[in-house]
């Protein structure tokens, strides 16, 4: 008699990206009949216009399979659930940066803390004052002096498990820090200070792998096993470089002098990303690379000779598999290395993206500086404000008569090129001709070209039909309004969409008595929201009036 089998054969909803929705049925024996006598069962499917697809599965699945791999099940049984409420709460800060500096001198030493020398620590970091309003704001730790708050902070620590103070038979009380709060804090290291962003050779190396056909023919499994690992670092590569073009976003918009943003532009982001990184993603020339690596799979999926080869080292490499299981491993692992195919070109659009809009806000936040922060600029301001005040009505030309001494200025040698005469600039005269008149012209196509001209006028998209669009709509100055109220009740036509294309078209003029904002590039976000108006897609933006 067999033994009972925990695996049904029937048929299972399959739930694999673009399959979703899909059927899948047991490929093998059914359960009234008994369980396979594979290690692992294959799951195999038809869809309308894809091949076949086989997946594996263990061949009995245990009664208790989702106690079994459940993720949290077997972290818990690790750590305490308060563990990571730490990480989320008011007084995270405060915990993060006791921990941080209890591990730094824990690492130079090998048996472990005192816990006075711990309570000084924590001392320290609760003097400096950094979380003063966290503090004040947690009813435990309102109102205690310092030493009491550093006591209070330990005691949480080692009671969600991050500190440890085993028993001594010495009665010393010494503090370790836990190996997986240790693991941790690594990982929350390397995310505050992430490591500089770098673009090998990977995702070039897979391209030309799979173009070599030569070697795809000696080696098929060994050389897609390489390929699929190839690209997975350098997919992790380029969400490394997309990360940091947004950190260097980040720190451009926050930048405060034009020193600061010279700065992140040309010592932060043109060293470690434009000259580095980005550039050599530019010449790897990845859109053609992967268009052949890709009809190179497509070659090496229907090649049965390349799928025998690759089925045989499987099943040298794991014995205890069947010949319909190792095929199912083939082709799956085929499909897991196109799927990482075509990853590689949106991420690396992306990245394109995100190097234009790092480009562009640099130059707005530039000139931004330069308006309101330079100093040289209101120093020359005032300058020639004093001349004009002082010699109102004169030209320069007429200064060297007046015998003056001006202080001397602090440049590198400060002279006008061909004199101050190189300033005038001659009035043009030209000789006064006769002027001929114009022939009569027949009144009604007069007419007609006066209506022609008042409507192209009238339909013109310019700064002052936006400015009086903005004008109509209710409120003053700093009146907000969202383009989904605007879309009910302001557009009703074609003339009001006019109206409207001029507003957005004209938003960043000087002239301009309102301004936009745009909730996609508030949030750095690549995709944003639009609403629907007469036929007309709009995205999703506020008009506030200035």
């Amino acid at each position: 008699m067999r033994p009972p089998c925990n695996l049904l054969a029937r048929t299972v909803p399959l739930n694999l990206g673009p399959l979703r929705g899909s059927v899948l049925t047991v490929d093998g024996e059914s359960a009234a009949n008994g369980c396979r006598t594979d290690p692992v069962a294959r799951f195999t499917g038809r869809v309308a216009g894809v091949p076949r697809l086989a997946i594996d599965m263990p061949a009995a699945l245990p009664q208790s399979w989702d106690a079994v791999s459940s993720l949290s099940v077997q972290l818990f049984r690790e750590v305490r659930p308060e563990f990571f409420r730490i990480l989320s709460g008011p007084l995270a800060r405060l915990y993060v940066d006791v921990l941080d500096a209890l591990e730094q001198e824990a690492g130079r030493r090998s048996g472990g803390l005192d816990r006075e020398e711990a309570l000084g620590i924590a001392e320290q970091v609760v003097e400096r004052g950094e979380h003063r309003p966290a503090e004040e704001a947690d009813p435990v730790l309102h109102g205690a002096d310092v030493r009491e708050r550093a006591r209070i902070v330990l005691e949480v620590l080692r009671e969600a498990g991050w500190l440890e103070e085993p028993e001594r038979s010495d009665w010393r009380r010494v503090m370790h820090l836990d190996a997986n709060a240790a693991l941790l804090l690594q990982t929350l290291r390397k995310m505050a200070f992430p490591d500089a962003a770098v673009f090998s050779d990977k995702l070039v190396s897979v391209c030309v792998a799979l173009v070599n056909r030569n070697a795809l023919a000696e080696e098929p499994w060994a050389q897609v096993e390489s390929c699929v690992a190839n690209l997975q670092t350098g997919l992790a590569e380029l969400r490394g470089m997309a990360r940091s073009i947004v950190r260097h976003t980040r720190e451009q918009l926050s930048t405060t002098t034009l020193r600061e943003n010279l700065a992140v532009l040309f010592d932060q982001f043109a060293e470690r990303i434009g000259r580095a990184c980005y550039a050599q993603l530019v010449q790897a020339r990845l859109p053609s690379r992967l268009a052949e690596a890709r009809r190179a799979l497509e070659e090496l999926e229907v090649n049965p000779g390349a799928l025998e080869r690759m089925q045989t080292e499987v099943l040298r490499r794991t014995p205890a598999l069947s010949p319909e299981t190792a095929m199912a491993r083939v082709r799956q692992r085929l499909n897991d290395l196109a799927e990482l195919l075509d990853q590689v070109e949106p991420l690396a659009d992306a990245i394109d993206r995100r190097t234009a809009e790092f480009a562009r806000r640099s130059q707005a936040r530039f000139r931004y500086l330069q308006e309101t922060t330079g100093e040289n600029r209101a120093r020359v301001q005032a300058f020639f404000e004093t001349l004009n005040r002082h010699f109102a009505g004169r030209s320069v030309r007429d200064l060297e008569g007046l015998d003056l001494e001006f202080p001397a200025l602090r440049l590198h040698d400060p002279r006008i090129f061909g004199g101050l005469e190189s300033l005038y600039t001659p009035r043009l005269r030209r000789a006064a001709g006769e002027i001929e008149p114009l022939g009569d012209t027949d009144p009604d196509h007069e007419d007609r070209t006066l209506a022609e001209l008042e409507n192209t006028l009238r339909e013109s998209l310019t700064v002052s039909r936006a400015n009086g669009f903005v004008a109509s709509l209710p409120g003053g100055r700093g009146a907000r309004m969202d383009s989904v109220a605007l879309l009910q009740e302001r557009v009703l036509n074609d003339e009001d969409i006019a109206d409207l294309v001029a507003c957005l078209l004209h938003a960043g003029s000087a002239d301009a008595r309102y301004r936009v904002e745009v909730p996609r590039k508030e949030a750095d976000a690549d995709h944003g929201e639009f609403d629907r108006a007469l036929n007309y897609r709009v995205e999703r933006f506020t008009l506030i009036k200035r």
